[in-house]
């Protein structure tokens, strides 16, 4: 008789290749380390092979290793659907749910909307997570994020989607550096040597400028913001010029800036949308959560 590897080993194996640290992947799997160390010292001799090589500083994984790691994952995302085949049909929403949400989204869109999704969904343990999109994609394949809010265009691979609105930009500059202004701006009179843009891994950026059909483009690398509140305060400081999402400016990102917002002609917008793999039995759950989401960053105070 063959002895299979349990989910618990799965589970520490993972969490060790999420965090390549042996405490903090202990820490994440509410463990002692120790007992992280016993359990994949137990599944390495149950498989016979070494997966990982241990220092006193740094976590490899053998090549072997990789590929056992790989297949983990996957194991885990078919354990978690079988899990969740009738709980998401007979009291949808009333479980765990990781969520993983962009930085450019998550500071604007959820104090509005998570108020409306504790009250429609009470029993709700949603667990959120920042990250920039190219991670919180690979964290929903392998099954360590259950969906993700995140704009669109980008590619999330193999994923199901659930169109929320569109988000429109606007173009952002400081009352000197344009006398008299339109009240819509044309991308084409975008000035490619005055403009602000994040720095790269950031989708903003890419989408900001197809958006308006200028991905030609480019901002100077040495002038590009961490982030949207540090773009604010770059174009404050006469530096340039930048492109902001709608939702950061009805959010109250400008306010005190003295900084003027005009909306580019031609409705350039990015598209924000939940995403989940495809397949997942939690579908109608995540189609939920969606809509409450939507009607709570839609709702007047």
């Amino acid at each position: 008789m063959s002895f299979l590897p349990t989910l618990k080993q799965l589970q520490y194996l993972t969490a060790l290749h999420i965090h390549g640290h042996f405490g903090r992947a202990a820490e994440a799997c509410f463990v002692t380390q120790s007992t992280l160390s016993a359990g994949l010292r137990e599944l390495e001799a149950l498989l016979g092979t070494q997966l990982v090589e241990r220092s006193q500083r740094v976590v490899h994984f053998t090549p072997i290793g990789e590929r056992v790691v790989a297949k983990a994952y996957e194991v885990l995302r078919e354990a978690e659907g079988l899990a969740g085949l009738t709980r998401a049909t007979d009291n949808p929403l009333s479980s765990d749910l990781r969520l993983g949400v962009i930085p450019t989204i998550a500071p604007f869109l959820l104090p509005r909307a998570l108020p409306r999704v504790r009250a429609d969904w009470p029993e709700l343990r949603l667990y959120l997570r920042e990250d920039m999109s190219g991670i919180a994609c690979e964290a929903l394949a392998r099954g360590t994020l259950d969906a993700v809010l995140l704009a669109l265009p980008w590619d999330c691979g193999m994923v199901d989607t659930m169109t929320l609105f569109d988000d429109a930009f606007s173009l952002v500059f400081h009352p000197g550096d344009m006398i008299d202004p339109p009240p819509t701006v044309r991308p084409d009179a975008i000035s490619e040597s005055h403009l602000l843009l994040l720095e790269d891994g950031h989708c903003l950026k890419d989408q900001a400028l197809a958006a308006c059909s200028r991905p030609e483009l480019r901002a100077d690398p040495a002038a590009r913001g961490t982030s949207l509140v540090t773009l604010v305060q770059m174009v404050a400081g006469r530096l340039g010029q930048t492109l902001l999402p709608q939702m950061a400016i009805d959010a109250g990102i400008l306010a005190g800036s003295g900084l003027i917002a005009r909306p580019l002609a031609g409705g350039a917008a990015r598209t924000i949308a939940l995403a989940w793999r495809q397949g997942s039995p939690r579908a109608a759950e995540f189609r939920l959560l969606g809509a409450s989401l939507l009607a709570g960053f839609t709702q007047k105070p």
